[in-house]
Order: structure tokens, then sequence, then C-alpha cells
């Protein structure tokens, strides 16, 4: 499974998610590892699937983003992405990507000529990041309460 740029809703497509994620999350049976659900189709011809509970959870939180008007989108764990790819994640330009790599911030492979970056890795510097910034934040909130500027 490759990554793909994820697509936003359109106000149908939340509409529709809205109520399915609602439907669907009544189903969830916590004690049970398998849920079937019958699929009908519009000439009447029927048809059981046995989902995993864990997919069906999955596919509650999908909707409920969906209907968030959130873009969703699935990334096996063990995939490698392009240095787009992982730009996009990250909402940096490429350029930028490329200066992590650099600098061995982020660690990436060779696929022919091509440098690839594992998800699992591109996930792990993110948390880093993202600690990092709320650590600095805290500190900066801190601070602003140790000067009486307003924060409580």
């Amino acid at each position: 499974m490759a990554y793909h740029k994820p697509i936003i809703p359109t106000d149908t497509d939340a509409k529709i998610s809205e109520e399915s994620s609602r439907i669907l999350a009544t189903h969830i049976q916590f004690q049970q590892p398998t849920q079937r659900i019958k699929l009908v189709e519009e000439d009447g011809s029927e048809q059981t699937v046995e989902v995993p509970m864990v997919a069906l959870h999955l596919l509650v939180d999908i909707l409920s983003q969906m209907a968030q008007g959130n873009a969703v989108t699935l990334i096996p764990i063990h995939a490698e992405l392009t240095t787009q790819e992982a730009a996009d994640i990250l909402n940096v330009s490429r350029p930028f990507l490329l200066k992590l790599i650099s600098s061995g911030e982020l660690p990436y492979r060779y696929v022919g000529r091509h440098r690839r970056i594992r998800f699992e890795d591109l996930m792990s510097y993110k948390e880093s990041i993202d600690q990092q910034r709320m650590q600095a934040l805290d500190e900066l909130a801190a601070q602003a309460q140790e000067l009486k500027m307003g924060y409580d």
C-alpha cells in the first residue's frame, strides 16, 4: 500500500460519514474479536462480511474525522516514503526535509538513486519535535506568569 495524498471530504461526504460513524459505533462490542456486517446492494443481494473489531474501530475513527471535514489517509507503519511525501506529512518544503536528512536528524536509505524515509522514523522525528515545541511553550507560559503578563 503506497502513501496517497489525503483528499478533503466534500460536505456530502462529511454528512454521510457522520451518520455512518454514529451507526457503526453502536455496533462495537469490546468483548468480541470480530463483528459480522451484512451488506445489502441496491438490487437486494446480500453478503455478510466478518470484520476484526480493531478494523471496525479504525473505520469509525476514519468516518468521524471525515465527518469533521478532515482529510484522512492510511499509511502502513512499515511504509517507506519519498522525500516529497515525507515533506508533505511534516508540512515542510522538500528542501527543508533534505536539510534534515543531510544534518542526520532524519534517517533514510537509498533505493536505487532515490532516498526513502521509513514512516516510523518520520513519526518518531515528528513526535520529538512536537515534544520540544510543547516544552518551549510551557517555558514561555511559566515566564509570562512570573512576569504577571495576564496568564493564570
